[in-house]
């Protein structure tokens, strides 16, 4: 068991190093080609919304409450873009929508 454990811990210690080093290793110049820069500065936000998305629709008592809340912090943030009325949208959604379902 410990010598599982320990060859596991190499194999990701070396993947997570070579995931960090590899771009300083063959990206020695800047970047300049535009269709590149627009991906790789769009990529944070598509991992975001990739981790978040299914723990939205997840997180409530059924799918339906989520998808409620998912589209009414989507139009709060459209329409006043402050958080924390997104965040009381949403809440309000779940509330009234496991009010009735239940």
């Amino acid at each position: 068991m410990s010598r599982s454990v320990s060859l596991s811990l190499l194999v990701m210690a070396v993947t997570i190093y070579l995931i960090r080093v590899l771009p300083f290793l063959f990206l020695r110049k800047e970047i300049t080609d535009i269709r590149i820069r627009s991906f790789l500065y769009y990529v944070p936000y598509v991992t975001l919304a990739v981790m978040t998305f299914p723990a939205i629709l997840s997180a409530t008592g059924s799918v339906w409450s989520g998808a409620a809340a998912l589209g009414a912090a989507a139009a709060a943030a459209l329409i006043s873009g402050d958080l924390f009325t997104v965040a009381v949208s949403a809440c309000a959604a779940v509330f009234l929508t496991e009010l009735v379902l239940l």
